[in-house]
């Protein structure tokens, strides 16, 4: 990954994991928490694609299971994100520009439900039963709602910083400086054409 991208991943994870533990945890809504850390996945990945998504959410999900008052096994969520910011990035359109947001909140949707259920799953295998006591469809039903009501606050100014880190300024610069050459060269090409024909007519002569 380039290093602006590095950058401004982790700025925004650690950003978010802070406001998710600091604040929306202690609202004690009903249900599950809003993943405000699973949504700047989800925007990131949509702009740098399966492969950068798979890593953000890997180290991502890796900080949130080290990270007080973390009470599950490390690496649990980070495999949940790992894997949503993998398929999450299958979504992004090849040219990078999304024709409509109907796109973005049927991932978030979809991811909020698909990492509830893997994350659920994964208990399972490891021996936690929590999801049991609260409910299984409460968890899906208010993941999905809660991150549904909270993306569009958050996933396109993910989306629209992550594009503004990919825009290189030397490109620019350097653009300019070829178009440059290029006149300079067809300028130089018809001086010389010039010379070269008022030497033929002083032969002539």
């Amino acid at each position: 990954m380039r290093l602006n991208r590095v950058l401004l991943s982790t700025l925004l994870v650690v950003i978010a994991l802070v406001v998710q533990v600091c604040v929306l945890a202690r609202l004690q809504l009903p249900g599950a928490v809003p993943d405000l850390l699973l949504l700047v996945v989800l925007g990131l990945a949509l702009v740098y694609g399966h492969t950068g998504g798979a890593l953000i959410g890997f180290g991502a999900g890796l900080l949130a299971d080290l990270a007080p008052p973390a009470d599950h096994a490390a690496g649990r969520y980070a495999l949940v994100l790992c894997v949503i910011g993998y398929l999450a990035g299958l979504a992004r359109p090849e040219t990078g520009q999304l024709r409509s947001a109907t796109g973005p909140m049927l991932v978030v949707v979809a991811a909020a439900i698909g990492s509830t259920l893997l994350y659920a799953g994964v208990g399972q295998l490891v021996g936690d039963d929590a999801a049991r006591h609260v409910g299984l469809g409460k968890l899906l039903f208010t993941a999905a709602l809660y991150d549904l009501l909270l993306a569009p606050f958050t996933v396109p100014l993910i989306m629209g910083m992550a594009r503004k880190s990919e825009n290189d300024p030397m490109a620019d610069s350097s653009g300019g400086s070829r178009v440059g050459t290029q006149r300079g060269g067809g300028l130089l090409s018809k001086a010389a054409g010039r010379s070269t024909g008022r030497l033929k007519g002083v032969k002539r002569l």
